[in-house]
């Protein structure tokens, strides 16, 4: 009966411990849908005019590699798609993001693993407006950053469900006719999502 009990608990302990050392990969997939905040400010002159707040759909895949334990390196790409309808006129955001980022994994014997992350990439945005029936389309390129932070519950040594939150800033500037425009974009999202760990393989012996 011991030798069952121990048998269990070190089943379960192999189970809380991830894959999370020197060599390994992590795959991951995070969405959120109608948690997200958006604040938008534009900057005209020195005088700052604040935005609508609309809910957002994102979804951010990525692939890490742990370069030591516990910390991997890898790429975020994200996309959000925002809709704005009021009174028959539309607007529709989309952007785009690559992000190299780094996340460290606060791993320890339970199977709740605590993560804290950050990146900084290059992001596209396209609008598509209506407006009184008529219709324009245009792109935005600059610069952005994240940060990221939450708790993976380890439902195997390799299988994972994420759930943190998120920060994100895209930020560019644009000239109207001798006019500078300064937009700055912020992002705070609620994410669920999935992270599979995959074991490096293991190093054959020299002898």
């Amino acid at each position: 009966m011991k030798k069952l009990l121990l048998a269990g608990a070190v089943a379960l302990f192999g189970l809380s411990n991830a894959q999370m050392t020197k060599g390994d990969w992590v795959f991951s997939g995070n969405t959120g849908l109608g948690f997200n905040s958006i604040d938008t400010k534009t900057k005209v002159e020195g005088q700052t005019y604040d935005g609508a707040k609309v809910s957002t759909f994102s979804v951010t895949p990525s692939v890490g590699y742990f370069v030591i334990d516990k910390l991997a390196v890898g790429i975020d790409l994200g996309f959000t798609s925002i809709t704005t309808k009021e009174e028959g006129d539309k607007s529709t955001i989309s952007n785009f993001s690559v992000m190299p980022t780094a996340t460290y994994y606060f791993m320890n014997s339970s199977k709740l693993v605590p993560f804290l992350g950050a990146g900084i990439g290059y992001a596209s945005g396209k609008t598509k407006e209506t407006y009184s029936n008529v219709s324009q389309e245009f792109t935005t390129n600059g610069l952005a950053w994240k940060v990221k932070g939450g708790v993976t519950y380890m439902a195997t040594q390799s299988l994972g469900i994420n759930l943190g939150v998120s920060f994100d800033q895209f930020a560019n500037k644009e000239t109207y006719f001798g006019t500078e425009y300064k937009n700055t974009v912020n992002t705070f999202g609620v994410n669920v999502g999935f992270s599979y760990f995959l074991k490096a393989k293991a190093q054959k012996s020299d002898k």
